[in-house]
């Protein structure tokens, strides 16, 4: 090659080299200064300012199995499609992570979420439709038709803004639509920096929503042969089992999770905690949900690992008695609240006569505790907290029609 060829290859070259580095002096310096995951990962460097700001962040993520497996600050902090980064000393994040940020891994278990009553039936109980997309309502809707294209909760409405944002929302937000276009956020049960599977397998964690009359599944549990045992043996439990490996060694007692979504010896794990349950319990009228035969099998195949088929049959059927005993109570008071409204003897909007709170507690409350207690052990519930209330309130609202037909009744009646 001749000297004058090499000479312009050079000249060529420095030229282009100083492009790149005049251009790149233009370029942000959120972008310029991005770490890279393995930079992070090397220096510490969000860990160095949180451990002096919020101490806790820090610590908690160093417990988790993300620290374990090297994720780092950044794997669950970047920006996905449809989320805003923001500039963050020298860092580009997300501050906001949603399921999108989660389901970057686990697309397994976010798809099971999805299917479940705890995505958008959950945000739609409380506020309807109206945050959904199209494509989400017709979704859900495959699953769980009418629980979500719905109007926003008429008592959630009219008890007002206040009380829906720190009342109803701080439950029913596991299943709030995103910006991002996700629904949900998992780490309303597996918590935010320790993402922790011990945590999620807590009664106490679901107990944070399924407590109360409404949903006193937490009150019911611990009132159970099995919450008792869980409070005896709490110590004994490996509740930190990888979910694909649990066993009955390490769960031999269990909790909420080990029904309804663990993968218990073998099992298929699901993040869907209705996946093995055959009734609609909390509706007003029981009825079974799409794939109750083979839903109340595999829910039968968690009970036979620790108890016989002969004692989890009389379960069953027991519930099933007290399912069908009480949809014909709550159905009867219904044709007389139905008769009242016929007659025009109850008018206005929902929730504007007094009756109308005795029902809704007849069915809301009572109901539903009569019903999850006899599937959970709970006598006292099944008896006291379900069907004394259930008889109470049935004597009063026929009392109250009466008096309502006898106010309103013609004088030569």
């Amino acid at each position: 090659m001749k000297f004058a060829n090499v000479f312009v290859a050079v000249i060529i070259g420095a030229t282009l080299i100083t492009l790149v580095v005049m251009i790149n002096s233009f370029r942000p310096a959120v972008v310029t200064k991005q770490p890279s995951p393995e930079f992070v990962r090397a220096t510490g460097k969000c860990a160095e300012c949180h451990s002096r700001t919020q101490y806790s962040i820090v610590h908690e993520f160093e417990l988790s199995v993300h620290a374990e497996k090297n994720v780092n600050c950044l794997d669950c902090h970047s920006a996905q499609q449809g989320q805003s980064a923001q500039e963050h000393y020298g860092f580009e994040i997300n501050p906001h992570v949603t399921a999108a940020n989660c389901r970057s891994c686990h697309e397994q278990e976010y798809q099971q979420f999805l299917r479940s009553r705890h995505a958008a039936p959950s945000w739609a109980a409380v506020s309807g439709a109206r945050d959904f997309t199209p494509e989400q309502i017709a979704h859900a809707e495959k699953f769980h038709p009418g629980a979500v294209n719905r109007p926003p909760n008429a008592l959630a409405a009219l008890e007002g803004e206040a009380a829906i944002a720190s009342g109803c929302a701080s439950c029913h937000s596991v299943g709030k639509p995103n910006a991002d276009g996700t629904i949900g956020t998992c780490t309303a049960c597996h918590t935010r920096h320790t993402s922790s599977v011990e945590v999620a397998r807590l009664p106490s964690t679901c107990a944070q929503c399924h407590m109360g009359p409404d949903h006193s599944q937490i009150e019911i549990y611990t009132e159970s042969k099995h919450g008792v045992m869980f409070h005896a043996q709490r110590d004994q439990l490996n509740l930190s089992a990888p979910p694909n490996e649990l066993t009955t060694r390490d769960m031999f007692v269990p909790t909420c999770a080990t029904c309804h979504m663990s993968g218990l010896n073998g099992m298929a794990v699901t993040h869907d905690p209705s996946d093995r349950l055959g009734y609609y319990l909390f509706a007003e009228i029981t009825e079974e949900r799409p794939g109750a035969v083979r839903a109340r099998e595999e829910m039968k195949a968690v009970c036979m690992h620790c108890h016989t088929e002969t004692i989890v049959n009389r379960v069953y059927e027991q519930g099933d008695a007290v399912v069908k005993a009480t949809n014909e109570k709550i159905a009867a008071v219904r044709a007389t609240m139905d008769a009242l409204r016929a007659e025009g003897l109850i008018v206005g909007g929902p929730f504007t006569h007094p009756i109308e709170f005795d029902y809704f507690d007849l069915w809301h409350y009572y109901g539903r505790t009569a019903k999850h207690g006899a599937f959970m052990g709970g006598a006292d519930f099944v008896q006291w907290h379900g069907n004394y209330p259930i008889l109470e309130h049935t004597v009063r609202i026929e009392d109250e029609a009466r008096k309502l037909r006898s106010e309103h009744a013609a004088p030569d009646q």
